[in-house]
Protein backbone atom coordinates (compact mmCIF):
# COMPACT_ATOMS: atom_id res chain seq x y z
CA UNK A 1 0.00 0.00 0.00
CA UNK A 2 1.09 3.44 -1.10
CA UNK A 3 2.24 5.42 1.80
CA UNK A 4 -0.09 8.93 2.34
CA UNK A 5 1.77 11.65 3.06
CA UNK A 6 0.37 14.07 5.63
CA UNK A 7 2.59 16.99 5.03
CA UNK A 8 1.96 19.54 2.33
CA UNK A 9 5.09 19.30 0.62
CA UNK A 10 5.52 15.19 0.61
CA UNK A 11 1.79 15.27 -0.74
CA UNK A 12 2.65 17.27 -3.60
CA UNK A 13 5.83 15.75 -4.43
CA UNK A 14 3.83 12.54 -4.52
CA UNK A 15 0.77 13.57 -6.15
CA UNK A 16 3.07 15.46 -8.86
CA UNK A 17 4.56 12.71 -9.72
CA UNK A 18 8.26 13.82 -8.45
CA UNK A 19 9.18 11.15 -5.51
CA UNK A 20 10.94 7.77 -6.64
CA UNK A 21 11.81 7.00 -3.06
CA UNK A 22 12.66 8.29 0.16
CA UNK A 23 14.87 7.06 2.78
CA UNK A 24 12.41 7.02 5.59
CA UNK A 25 9.27 8.21 4.55
CA UNK A 26 7.48 8.47 7.99
CA UNK A 27 10.39 10.38 9.27
CA UNK A 28 10.23 12.59 6.61
CA UNK A 29 6.60 13.31 7.24
CA UNK A 30 7.17 14.13 10.66
CA UNK A 31 9.73 16.09 10.76
CA UNK A 32 7.89 18.07 7.83
CA UNK A 33 4.39 18.59 9.96
CA UNK A 34 6.99 19.81 13.16
CA UNK A 35 8.39 22.93 12.05
CA UNK A 36 10.54 24.46 9.16
CA UNK A 37 12.36 21.78 7.08
CA UNK A 38 16.38 22.96 5.51
CA UNK A 39 16.47 21.12 2.42
CA UNK A 40 19.18 21.08 -0.05
CA UNK A 41 20.11 20.57 -3.85
CA UNK A 42 23.59 20.49 -5.08
CA UNK A 43 24.46 22.19 -8.63
CA UNK A 44 27.75 22.17 -9.84
CA UNK A 45 29.23 25.37 -12.08
CA UNK A 46 30.12 23.85 -15.03
CA UNK A 47 28.38 26.52 -17.35
CA UNK A 48 27.07 29.73 -17.21
CA UNK A 49 23.10 28.81 -16.68
CA UNK A 50 21.08 25.83 -16.07
CA UNK A 51 18.84 24.16 -19.14
CA UNK A 52 15.71 22.25 -18.45
CA UNK A 53 17.15 19.47 -17.61
CA UNK A 54 17.36 20.81 -14.06
CA UNK A 55 14.00 21.93 -13.65
CA UNK A 56 12.57 19.27 -11.85
CA UNK A 57 15.03 20.36 -8.54
CA UNK A 58 14.42 23.67 -9.05
CA UNK A 59 10.58 23.16 -8.73
CA UNK A 60 11.16 20.79 -5.70
CA UNK A 61 13.41 23.83 -3.82
CA UNK A 62 10.31 25.82 -5.25
CA UNK A 63 7.62 23.58 -4.09
CA UNK A 64 9.76 23.60 -0.93
CA UNK A 65 9.66 26.96 -0.13
CA UNK A 66 5.89 26.80 -1.44
CA UNK A 67 4.97 24.35 1.74
CA UNK A 68 6.81 26.72 4.37
CA UNK A 69 10.04 24.92 4.43
CA UNK A 70 13.93 26.08 3.62
CA UNK A 71 15.38 25.75 0.14
CA UNK A 72 19.47 25.40 0.29
CA UNK A 73 20.90 26.26 -3.39
CA UNK A 74 24.36 24.72 -2.80
CA UNK A 75 26.80 26.32 -5.57
CA UNK A 76 29.73 23.40 -5.98
CA UNK A 77 32.33 25.87 -6.33
CA UNK A 78 35.23 23.25 -4.86
CA UNK A 79 33.01 19.77 -6.47
CA UNK A 80 32.61 21.54 -9.72
CA UNK A 81 36.77 21.12 -9.84
CA UNK A 82 36.46 17.37 -9.50
CA UNK A 83 32.79 16.70 -11.30
CA UNK A 84 30.41 13.84 -10.56
CA UNK A 85 31.36 10.67 -12.31
CA UNK A 86 27.00 10.33 -11.99
CA UNK A 87 25.88 8.92 -15.77
CA UNK A 88 29.58 10.35 -17.19
CA UNK A 89 31.63 8.38 -19.70
CA UNK A 90 34.43 10.73 -19.44
CA UNK A 91 35.57 13.22 -16.83
CA UNK A 92 34.58 16.76 -17.36
CA UNK A 93 36.91 19.33 -18.48
CA UNK A 94 38.65 21.37 -15.66
CA UNK A 95 37.24 24.99 -14.82
CA UNK A 96 39.79 27.77 -13.61
CA UNK A 97 38.38 29.42 -10.32
CA UNK A 98 37.47 32.73 -11.74
CA UNK A 99 35.27 30.74 -14.75
CA UNK A 100 33.82 28.38 -11.43
CA UNK A 101 32.55 32.05 -10.01
CA UNK A 102 31.62 33.59 -13.21
CA UNK A 103 29.59 30.82 -13.73
CA UNK A 104 28.01 30.34 -9.99
CA UNK A 105 26.85 33.95 -10.94
CA UNK A 106 25.09 33.40 -14.07
CA UNK A 107 23.33 30.35 -12.27
CA UNK A 108 22.15 32.59 -9.58
CA UNK A 109 20.05 34.78 -12.03
CA UNK A 110 17.97 31.61 -12.68
CA UNK A 111 17.24 30.88 -9.07
CA UNK A 112 16.31 34.17 -8.50
CA UNK A 113 13.33 33.72 -10.85
CA UNK A 114 11.94 30.63 -9.28
CA UNK A 115 13.16 31.41 -5.31
CA UNK A 116 12.74 34.35 -2.28
CA UNK A 117 16.63 34.78 -1.08
CA UNK A 118 16.73 36.11 2.34
CA UNK A 119 17.26 36.15 5.81
CA UNK A 120 13.70 34.77 6.81
CA UNK A 121 13.06 31.54 7.97
CA UNK A 122 12.11 30.20 4.72
CA UNK A 123 14.10 32.34 2.32
CA UNK A 124 16.57 30.47 0.40
CA UNK A 125 19.87 30.61 0.49
CA UNK A 126 22.89 29.91 -1.37
CA UNK A 127 26.11 28.65 0.39
CA UNK A 128 29.02 27.31 -1.80
CA UNK A 129 31.05 24.31 -0.96
CA UNK A 130 34.27 26.19 -1.68
CA UNK A 131 33.78 27.27 1.99
CA UNK A 132 34.87 24.59 3.45
CA UNK A 133 35.86 21.81 1.25
CA UNK A 134 38.83 24.15 0.22
CA UNK A 135 39.97 24.57 3.91
CA UNK A 136 40.27 20.84 4.20
CA UNK A 137 43.39 19.06 5.15
CA UNK A 138 43.30 16.20 2.45
CA UNK A 139 45.42 13.96 5.36
CA UNK A 140 43.06 15.71 8.38
CA UNK A 141 39.82 14.61 5.96
CA UNK A 142 40.80 10.98 4.92
CA UNK A 143 41.36 10.18 8.90
CA UNK A 144 38.50 11.94 10.21
CA UNK A 145 35.97 10.93 7.31
CA UNK A 146 37.08 8.21 4.75
CA UNK A 147 37.51 5.89 7.69
CA UNK A 148 33.48 6.13 7.63
CA UNK A 149 33.44 4.51 3.81
CA UNK A 150 34.50 1.48 2.49
CA UNK A 151 35.54 0.97 -1.24
CA UNK A 152 33.39 -2.75 -1.26
CA UNK A 153 30.34 -0.46 -0.68
CA UNK A 154 31.19 2.75 -3.20
CA UNK A 155 31.94 -0.11 -5.70
CA UNK A 156 28.20 -0.83 -5.67
CA UNK A 157 26.85 2.86 -6.34
CA UNK A 158 25.25 3.09 -10.20
CA UNK A 159 28.20 6.44 -10.82
CA UNK A 160 31.04 4.08 -10.03
CA UNK A 161 29.61 0.66 -11.28
CA UNK A 162 28.00 1.66 -14.43
CA UNK A 163 31.05 3.65 -15.51
CA UNK A 164 33.64 0.72 -14.69
CA UNK A 165 30.55 -1.60 -16.42
CA UNK A 166 31.05 0.42 -19.71
CA UNK A 167 35.40 0.13 -19.63
CA UNK A 168 35.33 3.49 -19.22
CA UNK A 169 38.02 5.02 -16.84
CA UNK A 170 37.08 6.71 -13.77
CA UNK A 171 39.95 8.57 -11.97
CA UNK A 172 40.99 8.50 -8.54
CA UNK A 173 39.71 12.63 -7.93
CA UNK A 174 36.47 11.72 -9.83
CA UNK A 175 36.02 8.74 -6.32
CA UNK A 176 36.33 10.91 -4.02
CA UNK A 177 33.42 12.67 -5.39
CA UNK A 178 31.44 10.87 -3.28
CA UNK A 179 33.08 11.29 -0.04
CA UNK A 180 32.80 15.05 -0.97
CA UNK A 181 29.29 15.29 -1.65
CA UNK A 182 28.80 13.21 2.29
CA UNK A 183 30.80 15.73 3.77
CA UNK A 184 28.70 18.58 2.22
CA UNK A 185 25.87 17.50 3.93
CA UNK A 186 26.68 17.03 7.21
CA UNK A 187 28.55 20.99 6.53
CA UNK A 188 25.11 22.00 6.25
CA UNK A 189 23.75 20.17 8.47
CA UNK A 190 25.76 21.37 11.03
CA UNK A 191 25.67 25.04 9.37
CA UNK A 192 22.01 25.51 8.65
CA UNK A 193 20.34 22.41 10.08
CA UNK A 194 19.77 21.01 6.66
CA UNK A 195 17.77 17.90 7.53
CA UNK A 196 17.36 17.02 3.54
CA UNK A 197 18.72 16.05 0.50
CA UNK A 198 17.26 15.95 -2.66
CA UNK A 199 18.00 14.71 -5.98
CA UNK A 200 17.36 12.18 -9.10
CA UNK A 201 18.06 8.75 -8.84
CA UNK A 202 21.36 8.62 -10.17
CA UNK A 203 22.43 10.27 -7.14
CA UNK A 204 20.70 7.89 -4.67
CA UNK A 205 24.12 7.00 -3.82
CA UNK A 206 25.94 9.87 -2.54
CA UNK A 207 22.45 10.84 -0.88
CA UNK A 208 22.74 7.68 1.39
CA UNK A 209 26.41 8.47 2.03
CA UNK A 210 25.59 11.80 3.10
CA UNK A 211 22.87 10.56 5.54
CA UNK A 212 25.32 7.82 6.94
CA UNK A 213 28.31 10.19 7.77
CA UNK A 214 25.98 12.99 8.85
CA UNK A 215 24.08 10.47 11.63
CA UNK A 216 27.71 9.35 12.45
CA UNK A 217 29.20 12.18 13.08
CA UNK A 218 26.75 14.84 13.98
CA UNK A 219 24.31 12.12 15.54
CA UNK A 220 21.44 14.56 13.72
CA UNK A 221 18.32 12.45 11.73
CA UNK A 222 18.51 13.39 8.50
CA UNK A 223 16.76 12.19 5.63
CA UNK A 224 16.85 11.38 1.01
CA UNK A 225 14.26 11.74 -1.42
CA UNK A 226 15.20 10.96 -5.04
CA UNK A 227 12.67 11.99 -8.02
CA UNK A 228 12.98 9.69 -11.25
CA UNK A 229 15.30 10.60 -14.20
CA UNK A 230 13.09 11.81 -16.89
CA UNK A 231 13.03 11.60 -20.57
CA UNK A 232 10.62 12.17 -23.25
CA UNK A 233 8.27 9.62 -24.65
CA UNK A 234 9.95 9.40 -27.78
CA UNK A 235 12.94 8.45 -25.38
CA UNK A 236 15.19 11.56 -26.10
CA UNK A 237 16.68 13.55 -22.99
CA UNK A 238 15.10 16.20 -21.40
CA UNK A 239 16.77 19.43 -21.83
CA UNK A 240 17.56 18.92 -25.79
CA UNK A 241 15.81 20.61 -28.61
CA UNK A 242 16.79 20.26 -32.26
CA UNK A 243 18.35 23.65 -32.01
CA UNK A 244 20.57 21.92 -28.44
CA UNK A 245 20.31 22.81 -24.68
CA UNK A 246 17.27 24.00 -23.88
CA UNK A 247 18.81 27.02 -21.87
CA UNK A 248 16.90 28.81 -18.51
CA UNK A 249 19.07 32.33 -18.85
CA UNK A 250 17.55 34.59 -22.02
CA UNK A 251 20.90 35.88 -22.98
CA UNK A 252 21.27 31.76 -23.86
CA UNK A 253 18.10 31.06 -25.15
CA UNK A 254 15.42 33.76 -25.50
CA UNK A 255 11.88 33.53 -24.13
CA UNK A 256 10.39 32.90 -27.95
CA UNK A 257 12.33 30.06 -28.04
CA UNK A 258 11.87 28.62 -24.68
CA UNK A 259 7.79 29.03 -25.22
CA UNK A 260 7.82 27.20 -28.29
CA UNK A 261 10.13 24.04 -26.85
CA UNK A 262 7.26 23.67 -24.43
CA UNK A 263 4.33 24.64 -27.28
CA UNK A 264 6.30 21.26 -29.71
CA UNK A 265 5.94 18.81 -26.17
CA UNK A 266 4.67 15.97 -27.61
CA UNK A 267 1.08 14.76 -26.98
CA UNK A 268 2.09 11.90 -24.62
CA UNK A 269 4.05 14.27 -22.06
CA UNK A 270 1.86 17.17 -21.93
CA UNK A 271 -0.15 15.60 -18.50
CA UNK A 272 3.28 14.58 -17.06
CA UNK A 273 5.02 18.17 -17.76
CA UNK A 274 1.71 20.34 -16.88
CA UNK A 275 2.60 18.23 -13.48
CA UNK A 276 6.42 18.78 -13.06
CA UNK A 277 6.89 22.32 -14.30
CA UNK A 278 4.05 24.32 -13.72
CA UNK A 279 2.02 25.28 -10.82
CA UNK A 280 -1.54 24.67 -12.24
CA UNK A 281 -3.89 22.70 -10.08
CA UNK A 282 -3.76 18.65 -10.33
CA UNK A 283 -7.24 18.57 -11.79
CA UNK A 284 -6.92 21.47 -14.19
CA UNK A 285 -3.84 19.63 -15.48
CA UNK A 286 -5.65 16.45 -16.01
CA UNK A 287 -8.45 18.14 -17.70
CA UNK A 288 -5.93 19.32 -20.12
CA UNK A 289 -4.11 16.42 -20.41
CA UNK A 290 -7.29 14.53 -21.18
CA UNK A 291 -7.81 16.89 -23.96
CA UNK A 292 -7.43 14.84 -27.73
CA UNK A 293 -7.40 15.54 -31.39
CA UNK A 294 -6.65 19.12 -32.11
CA UNK A 295 -7.38 20.61 -28.46
CA UNK A 296 -4.26 18.97 -26.93
CA UNK A 297 -3.13 22.18 -28.53
CA UNK A 298 -4.80 23.99 -26.09
CA UNK A 299 -3.09 22.28 -23.12
CA UNK A 300 0.34 22.11 -24.85
CA UNK A 301 -0.27 26.46 -24.90
CA UNK A 302 -1.34 25.92 -21.04
CA UNK A 303 2.24 24.55 -20.56
CA UNK A 304 4.21 27.09 -22.37
CA UNK A 305 2.19 30.05 -20.54
CA UNK A 306 2.83 28.80 -17.87
CA UNK A 307 6.95 27.39 -18.24
CA UNK A 308 7.78 30.57 -19.50
CA UNK A 309 6.34 32.80 -17.15
CA UNK A 310 8.56 30.95 -14.40
CA UNK A 311 11.46 31.86 -16.00
CA UNK A 312 11.13 34.53 -18.16
CA UNK A 313 8.34 36.70 -16.68
CA UNK A 314 4.35 36.69 -17.73
CA UNK A 315 4.90 40.20 -19.71
CA UNK A 316 7.90 37.60 -21.81
CA UNK A 317 5.50 35.33 -22.22
CA UNK A 318 2.43 37.03 -23.52
CA UNK A 319 5.00 38.09 -26.05
CA UNK A 320 6.15 34.75 -26.69
CA UNK A 321 2.19 33.72 -27.73
CA UNK A 322 1.55 36.70 -29.38
CA UNK A 323 4.73 35.88 -31.62
CA UNK A 324 3.34 32.24 -31.83
CA UNK A 325 0.03 33.38 -32.75
CA UNK A 326 1.21 35.65 -35.15
CA UNK A 327 4.02 33.59 -37.27
CA UNK A 328 1.56 30.14 -36.96
CA UNK A 329 -2.16 31.57 -37.52
CA UNK A 330 -1.48 34.79 -39.56
CA UNK A 331 1.76 33.72 -41.38
CA UNK A 332 3.35 36.94 -40.06
CA UNK A 333 6.79 37.51 -38.85
CA UNK A 334 6.38 37.90 -35.24
CA UNK A 335 8.91 40.60 -33.56
CA UNK A 336 9.85 38.36 -30.62
CA UNK A 337 11.59 35.62 -32.74
CA UNK A 338 14.97 35.37 -32.24
CA UNK A 339 16.96 37.84 -33.95
CA UNK A 340 20.57 38.04 -35.78
CA UNK A 341 22.05 41.50 -36.94
CA UNK A 342 24.95 41.16 -39.69
CA UNK A 343 27.16 43.78 -39.96
CA UNK A 344 26.89 45.40 -43.69
CA UNK A 345 30.49 44.54 -44.02
CA UNK A 346 29.64 40.81 -43.82
CA UNK A 347 27.18 41.46 -46.84
CA UNK A 348 28.37 43.59 -49.20
CA UNK A 349 29.12 41.18 -51.62
CA UNK A 350 25.99 38.94 -50.89
CA UNK A 351 26.20 36.01 -48.52
CA UNK A 352 24.78 32.29 -49.36
CA UNK A 353 21.93 30.87 -48.34
CA UNK A 354 23.48 28.17 -46.51
CA UNK A 355 25.82 30.80 -44.45
CA UNK A 356 22.45 32.42 -43.43
CA UNK A 357 20.87 29.61 -41.62
CA UNK A 358 24.19 28.50 -39.92
CA UNK A 359 24.42 32.33 -38.68
CA UNK A 360 20.38 32.35 -37.18
CA UNK A 361 21.48 29.12 -35.40
CA UNK A 362 19.00 27.15 -37.25
CA UNK A 363 21.34 24.88 -38.02
CA UNK A 364 24.67 23.92 -37.10
CA UNK A 365 26.42 23.44 -40.07
CA UNK A 366 26.67 23.64 -43.87
CA UNK A 367 25.54 20.09 -44.32
CA UNK A 368 22.73 20.21 -42.03
CA UNK A 369 21.54 23.37 -43.71
CA UNK A 370 21.96 21.53 -47.16
CA UNK A 371 20.18 18.57 -46.59
CA UNK A 372 17.24 20.70 -44.40
CA UNK A 373 17.02 22.68 -48.30
CA UNK A 374 17.30 18.96 -50.25
CA UNK A 375 14.08 17.92 -48.23
CA UNK A 376 12.04 20.88 -48.87
CA UNK A 377 12.48 22.13 -45.01
CA UNK A 378 13.65 25.49 -45.80
CA UNK A 379 12.25 28.90 -46.44
CA UNK A 380 12.87 32.33 -46.88
CA UNK A 381 10.09 35.27 -45.86
CA UNK A 382 7.93 31.76 -46.07
CA UNK A 383 8.79 30.73 -49.71
CA UNK A 384 10.55 27.32 -50.36
CA UNK A 385 14.12 27.52 -50.69
CA UNK A 386 15.31 24.86 -53.42
CA UNK A 387 18.93 25.80 -54.61
CA UNK A 388 21.73 25.30 -51.54
CA UNK A 389 24.11 27.12 -53.57
CA UNK A 390 22.16 30.28 -53.69
CA UNK A 391 23.34 33.99 -52.83
CA UNK A 392 21.68 36.68 -51.12
CA UNK A 393 22.14 39.71 -52.28
CA UNK A 394 22.40 42.91 -49.62
CA UNK A 395 19.27 44.25 -51.73
CA UNK A 396 17.37 40.98 -50.38
CA UNK A 397 18.39 41.89 -46.59
CA UNK A 398 17.53 45.37 -46.43
CA UNK A 399 14.26 44.48 -44.89
CA UNK A 400 13.98 42.02 -42.03
CA UNK A 401 14.38 38.53 -43.34
CA UNK A 402 12.52 35.99 -42.03
CA UNK A 403 14.10 31.85 -42.68
CA UNK A 404 12.07 29.09 -40.91
CA UNK A 405 13.65 25.35 -40.54
CA UNK A 406 10.47 23.22 -41.05
CA UNK A 407 7.25 24.64 -39.80
CA UNK A 408 8.34 25.10 -35.96
CA UNK A 409 11.51 27.16 -35.89
CA UNK A 410 12.07 30.69 -37.18
CA UNK A 411 14.36 33.03 -37.03
CA UNK A 412 15.09 36.72 -38.03
CA UNK A 413 17.93 38.46 -39.78
CA UNK A 414 18.35 42.15 -40.05
CA UNK A 415 21.79 44.23 -41.15
CA UNK A 416 22.61 47.25 -39.29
Amino acid sequence: MTYKPKSEFLHVMQSRGFLADCTDMEGLDDALLKGVVPGYIGFDATADSLHVGSLIPIMMLRWLQNTGHKPITLMGGGTTKIGDPSGKDESRPQLTTKKINDNIAGIRKVFDKYLRFGTGETDAIQPNNAEWLEQLNYIDFLRDYGRHFTINRMLTFDSVRLRLDREQPLTFLEFNYMLLQAYDFMELNNRFGCALQMGGTDQWGNIVNGIDLTRRINRNAVFGLTTPLLTKADGSKMGKSVAGAVWLNEDRLSAYEFWQFWRNTLDADVGKFLKLFTEIPLEECERLAALQGAEINDAKIALANAATAMAHGEAAAEAAAATAREVFEKGGVGDDLPTVILPASELADGISIVQLFIKTGLVKSGKEAKRLIKEGGARMNDVQVNDPGSMISPDEIAETVKLSAGKKRHALVKTE
